[in-house]
Order: C-alpha cells, then structure tokens, then sequence
C-alpha cells in the first residue's frame, strides 16, 4: 500500500523491521523505523526541488514500522510523518503536519530554517507563550525549515586503516572543534577551512603530530540543530551540544555540500588521522536532544513518540524531567532509546572506526528513575559489549539534577573529566590550595579511584576546557566578558574566583605581563607532569584568547575560532608546550600504570617522597600548615611500575620537581645523597628557553625557585 500526499502510488514492500534506518543494497532501500505509541506513518520522499511524495508505511514489527522500496538509493532526501493523538497533557505530541528526522538517518542535509514554516507542534499565541501554549494543535506544514535526512552509500575504501589503540598511559588528549581549528588557517584554500577535510590536511594532521598529542577529542559532531532563539539574535549553537541526528555527522561541517557526501569526508578525516597514529574521540551527547520542553520545536523524537524518547515528569506527563538544564533528558531507561544510543555508539566504531567517546553530562545516563545508578542498564550495557567495552570511554561526571556531581564514582572501564583536579591547580596557582590536596591531585586523585580498582589514567586531567575561559584569558582577566552572547554578561560561570593572575606586588606593565606568560607555563607544566591522563584545550599552546568570553557556545565567530598569527608570544609557549610532552612522553615515571605509594623498591628508594625548603621529608603538620606554599617531590625512575608489551620492568630516570606557588622567591635544599647526588635543570618556568642541563646541583646543594615557578631538575648518572 503507498500514497503521496496528492494520493498518487508508489509500490513499497514489506521491508524488514532491522536494521532501523535507511539500508541500500544495491536494488533498493529498506526503511525502518521506532514508534510504540504510533498510529500511522507515511515515510515522505523528497527530490531536488523539495518535491514531496508521501508513502504509507503499513509494516510494524516490535513497534518498527518498515517497508522497502526498489528503486531508491543513495542521494534519496527523505523524512517522516507519524500520525496518533495529540494529546500534551498525557505526554502525546503526533503531529502528522511536521515533517520528522528520521532518528537513524545516515545523514542529514542542511539545518532547520526558522523563517520557512513553524516548526513548533502548536500553534504560538499572539499574547505570549505561557506554560498551556502546546494545547493548541498546528496545521502548518513544517517540512520546508526541516532538514532533509538522505539515504547513503555506506562503503568506503579504508585501505589498511587500524586503530592506534594508544595505551591510557601513553595518551595526551587535545580537545578541539572541527570548524574552529582550522577556519582562520591561511595555509588551506578557503574551501577546506573549517570542515572535516580540513582538519585531515597534511597542514593540520602535522601540526598535532609535531606537538605529540596522541588523541583530538572533537567537540560534537552528530548532527546539530541551533536554538530558534539563537537564530533570532544572529548567533549559532557552535559547540554543538545540541544533536538531532545521533548516526549522521554534522553536514555543514563537510567541504563537500552533495548530499550525503559529508559521511565519507568525516571516514576520510578519520583514515587520516589514524595514518599518523592518532585517535579520534568524540564528544557525544545522549542526555538531551535539542527539541527543548514542552514548548520547543518538533524536529524528530517528539514527533515520533515523545512519550519513549523522553523521560516525563510521573506527575504531569505534560512536563519534562530535566537533569541537563536544556529542557529534556533523553530516556535512556526506555530499551529502545538504549538500543538507539547503543547502535550509536557501535556504529561510529565499526563503520566510522572512531576510537572513544566522552559523554556530556554523563550522570544523566546513570539514572534510573531519580537517583544516580552507579551501576545503571546504560553502564551494564556498555560494560559487557564486545566492541564498545574495548575502546576508550571518558565521562563527564555530573549533571544538573539532584546528586548528580559524581566526580570518581564511575565504574571501571570508564576515565572521568578530573573537576576536582582543575579547581585544585587553579587554586594553588593562586596560591590558595593547600599543599595537601595538590599533591593529591598530582599524583593522580588515588582518593578518588584507587578503592573500586581503577588506576591513576581514570583521572582525565584538565585546566582549562572547551566551557570556560581559555588558558590566556584565565590567567589575564578578573571577570568574564560575554557580552556578545546577547545575555547582558549574565551567562557563564563566575570561574575565576578573583583569580586576579597572583599578580600580588606586580605594579609594572612589563611585570604583569610577564607574570601571566609564566602562569600559563606553570599551569601546562604541571598539566603535562600529574599522574593521570592530560588533557589540553585546543588554542592554548598558542595563547589563543576569547577576549574574556568564558561561555562562548554560541559564538560560530573569530571570538571562538584559532587565530594562527600567534606572534612571538605564541610561538614560544607552543616550543615549551611540545617540549612538555615530550618530556612526558620520553619519561615513564610521569605516566604511571599504578598509584604512587610512597614505598621503597628494591635500591631502598621509595617511588615517591615529598620534602621541605630545607630538603626533608614533610611531616603531618607541615602537611596540615595552611602557610606552606612551596613543595618539592622526588620521582623514582626505577620504581615507575611500567612494563613492556613482554613484562620487563621499564625504568626512566628520577626527577625533582621543585613548586613554589608563593608570590616570593624560595630557595630549597635539595634531598640527602641517596636519592641522587648530582642533578642537571631539565626546565623551569621562569625561563622557558633555556637548555636542559644548562646548569647542575649536588645533593644537598642550594636551589633557587624563583616565585610562582617550578623547576624540573633530572639526576644525572
């Protein structure tokens, strides 16, 4: 049975109920999709001039509605209507008048237009929008400011493409945005800027490889739909935690605008990356959509079955429960929202073969009901999957909801976003954290991972993210400047706490300047050094700034993108940065498999001993002295607790590393001649382009820190 919306015909097929979405096989396409509470659904075919043909969709197997249709391939733009009762205040939303993304499409063509037909499933009242708004049904046709979703050719020539499968150890993640790294980049023609095939050039996959990351973590990049409220202001949704299409890469994204191109650029993106041995994270967003509450827009789930997709309020059904702050929480407890999400997940794996994923307000997933479920269906799921439990899986540890900041409560398989770890450093810098907690930190947060078996890479640390200040400006601006998001500087998070740069005594230009430039070292050299995971905001290596903007998710602007005529400032923090990871990833003693314990190894060294200015071991009230600002640690290279792929011990050599967060000079004492009788400088923060070894101490010899510094000292045999 088939029909358009004229009535005309269209032979379809029964089809079968799996796989969900669009799957050619070469002679035709199989459509299938999800809708318990459904009454009907006509799948609506469009071509290229947005001609529409409608046709019936009679097939339902396990609430999958399917047909097949010969003759319809790659490059076919399609969507859906489904039809049952509108009914709000039972959590029913049909409306078979807008036109809906199917929730497993491939691939989605453009972005939704405001200004071509109402998109909302009700109709706005002329006095203004009040929490009934939504009782008032909409005739309008939707379908020209709804996306097209496309069916696709899903084969690609991988070549011999492999996961780098780079060991959590030996990771350093730089988290970055498709459009951002590359728009401003002069090196590429105009076209590639800004897109996936940009970000794969020779330009770019070489900058990254040069710097030693070995993982970009990439800002969402499921397809994106903007805010219509953003669009009234001019601004755009540009860090993307906004999905409306869990299986399709972002479109605009791609340098090649023919339908259904953008899903081989983003695989050819991939192939790139992985040819220089690095692995590609993705920022995935499965706790909210971006359909908003009740009163937002009808795209694509709310349209298919509001009341499985979402998780509604057990009181009034009319409401959302809303532990993200957007408006909705997507209902992962529901199996076929799980299966979606899963299907997700496997699907960027195997046929995108993306190497992890870092999950956006993660706790969400966890719930159950209200409270946060460590061991939650989501986390069991993933846990025994054979392909998703075998990549790299990151959280973000917190949502907006009740008991939802649960920062070192994941389960094992799983790394965690370090919050704890960033306020610390920043604190300390600023020289108000005590010593005690940021030796915890530095040595990987064992109070936070240690007891449920995890190992000090569940600690992804951070200093600055993608949502706050970047690193310059943290360390150069009081107050938060947002004022071209158009929210009166309202928006943002009040983060810096008067950071005020430490710049205590400084009167001069030239002193404050210069204070902020080591401030960034001293942030980056302790980032690169910590035990855990590092993970790097994309731009800060170049003393990228946003002006003070620390909210900048709406700002698709050079306020947001990389500029690359960095100057000389520039320049010099991006040697040192490189030469931090190097450093790291030379030395197996600063990425440890184990907790450091404090115990001594065989030569009768302890694999981590923390002293005094006056070179002696510190002691529970010095622990415990709010005053202390200065801290010295010994690292033990023989004692690292690495081994190679054939279980040999691996050794490095042993470091000092000498803080001093205080704003006066301090001079240590170094340790007693059994952890090392000469020692050489390997770097200081003061003075970023001096040479390792340039200058060298002897066991209990007198070093000078200058203030709000740290020295790196190597023992020499």
């Amino acid at each position: 049975m088939s029909g358009d919306g004229d009535g005309g015909g269209r032979e379809a097929w029964p089809g079968e109920p799996f796989p969900l979405g669009p799957t050619w096989d070469g002679q035709g396409t199989n459509f299938s999709i999800f809708s318990e509470n459904g009454e009907r659904v006509e799948l609506c075919l469009f071509d290229r001039d947005g001609v529409e043909e409608r046709v019936e969709v009679v097939d339902q197997t396990a609430h999958n509605w399917h047909c097949y249709l010969p003759g319809v391939g790659p490059g076919q733009r399609y969507g859906y209507r489904v039809h049952g009762k509108y009914a709000p205040a039972e959590g029913h939303r049909f409306n078979p008048n807008k036109l809906l993304i199917d929730p497993y499409a491939k691939a989605i063509d453009g972005i939704v237009d405001w200004d071509a037909a109402n998109a909302l499933p009700y109709t706005p009242p002329d006095d203004g929008v009040t929490d009934d708004a939504d009782f008032e049904f909409d005739d309008e046709d939707s379908a020209p400011a709804i996306p097209k979703c496309v069916v696709v050719d899903e084969s690609f020539n991988w070549e011999d493409d492999r996961p780098p499968r780079i060991p959590w150890t030996e990771t350093v993640i730089y988290e970055t945005h498709v459009k951002g790294l590359t728009k401003q980049l002069d090196q590429l023609p105009e076209e590639l800027r800004g897109t996936y095939a940009g970000l794969a050039s020779d330009e770019v996959v070489g900058y990254l490889k040069d710097l030693g990351v070995t993982a970009v973590e990439l800002l969402p990049i499921h397809h994106i739909a903007d805010e219509s409220f953003l669009h009234e202001h001019g601004l755009k949704n540009y860090w993307g935690y906004s999905s409306i299409g869990y299986l399709a890469p972002h479109s605009p994204y791609a340098a090649n605008h023919e339908p259904g191109e953008n899903l081989k650029e983003f695989k050819g993106m991939v192939k790139a990356l992985h040819r220089a041995g690095l692995e590609v994270i993705l920022d995935v967003v499965y706790n909210h959509t971006a359909e908003g509450n009740h009163l937002g827009p009808m795209l694509s789930f709310k349209g298919v079955d509001n009341a499985a997709y979402y998780r509604l309020s057990p009181e009034d059904p009319h409401f959302y429960m809303d532990f993200t702050g957007t408006g909705n929480t997507l209902n992962a407890v529901q199996p076929a929202v799980l299966r979606m999400i899963m299907d997700s997940l496997r699907y960027f794996v195997l046929e995108c073969h993306v190497d992890g994923f870092r999950f956006d307000l993660a706790s969400t997933l966890a719930r159950q009901f209200y409270d946060v479920d460590r061991l939650g269906s989501f986390f069991d799921t993933i846990h025994q999957d054979p392909v998703l439990s075998q990549v790299k899986l990151i959280a973000e540890p917190w949502d907006v909801g009740p008991g939802g900041y649960q920062v070192g409560n994941f389960p094992v398989l799983w790394s965690e976003w370090n919050g704890i770890y960033r306020d610390t450093m920043r604190d300390f810098w600023r020289g108000q954290a005590s010593i005690a907690d940021f030796a915890s930190r530095f040595t990987g947060s064992s109070d936070l991972y240690a007891d449920d078996g995890r190992s000090p890479f569940a600690s992804i640390n951070f200093i600055t993210a993608h949502d706050g200040f970047t690193l310059r400006d943290l360390v150069s601006f009081n107050d938060k400047h947002n004022d071209a998001n158009q929210e009166g500087n309202r928006d943002g998070t009040d983060d810096n706490r008067s950071w005020n740069c430490g710049a205590e005594g400084e009167t001069d230009d030239e002193g404050i300047v210069r204070l902020r430039a080591q401030q960034q070292r001293n942030f980056l050299t302790t980032l690169m050094l910590s035990q855990g995971v590092p993970m790097l905001l994309g731009g800060d290596e170049l003393c990228r700034t946003q002006g003070g903007n620390n909210n900048g998710w709406c700002q698709d602007s050079p306020i947001s993108w990389y500029a690359w005529d960095i100057g000389e400032d520039g320049r010099s923090l991006m040697e040192f940065t490189r030469r931090l990871i190097a450093l790291r990833r030379g030395e197996p003693v600063f990425r440890r498999s184990q907790f450091l314990a404090g115990e001594s190894s065989a030569p009768g060294l302890p694999d981590v001993w923390w002293f005094r200015l006056d070179g002696r071991r510190m002691t529970r009230r010095d622990w415990e002295n709010p005053d202390h600002r200065s801290l010295g640690v010994f690292l033990n290279g023989s004692a690292t607790g690495a081994r190679d792929r054939h279980g040999v011990a691996v050794e490095g050599d042993s470091f000092l590393m000498l803080f001093n967060s205080y704003h006066e000079d301090a001079v240590f004492q170094l340790p007693a001649a059994r952890f090392g009788r000469t020692w050489s400088v390997e770097l200081t923060t003061v003075s970023p382009d001096i040479e390792p070894g340039h200058e060298s101490y002897r066991a209990r010899g007198q070093c000078y820190v200058s203030s709000r510094s740290i020295t790196v000292l190597r023992r020499t045999a």
